[in-house]
């Protein structure tokens, strides 16, 4: 029972910072928006503004939703589907470290594979 008890415990922790995280992020958005907008990828350079502040309402709307049970599964999925979308963003600021002079080149780099980890702990946190 303890076991059970402490995977219970456990499963509503990492609900809550996962939530936590994504409405944080979308908060960020609007709160930091020029950072967003560098970092939207040529092809929608000319729509940066409206990209950031769209990925910005969906990141909290997906954070909300996992807080609440019974918008966390189809919350988990438009997560996992955020998490690819805006994917390129990261490819983008990988392939182009010279742009991002502030950021340290491991950190351009390590976002590649956070993203797939990204991915795993939303289905993980928000599976029945």
């Amino acid at each position: 029972m303890a076991v059970k008890d402490q995977s219970a415990r456990a499963g509503r922790g990492s609900r809550l910072l996962l939530g936590a995280a994504f409405i944080g992020a979308g908060v960020n958005h609007f709160v930091s928006p020029r950072a967003y907008e560098a970092i939207v990828p040529p092809q929608l350079k000319d729509q940066a503004k409206p990209v950031v502040q769209v990925s910005g309402w969906a990141e909290i709307a997906g954070g909300v939703g996992v807080l609440v049970p019974a918008t966390r599964r189809l919350a988990g999925w438009w997560l996992v589907a955020l998490l690819i979308a805006v994917f390129p963003a990261n490819i983008h600021m990988a392939r182009t470290p010279e742009r991002f002079a502030k950021i340290p080149r491991w950190a351009l780099l390590a976002r590649l594979p956070l993203q797939p980890l990204m991915i795993w702990w939303t289905l993980r946190a928000t599976r029945r």
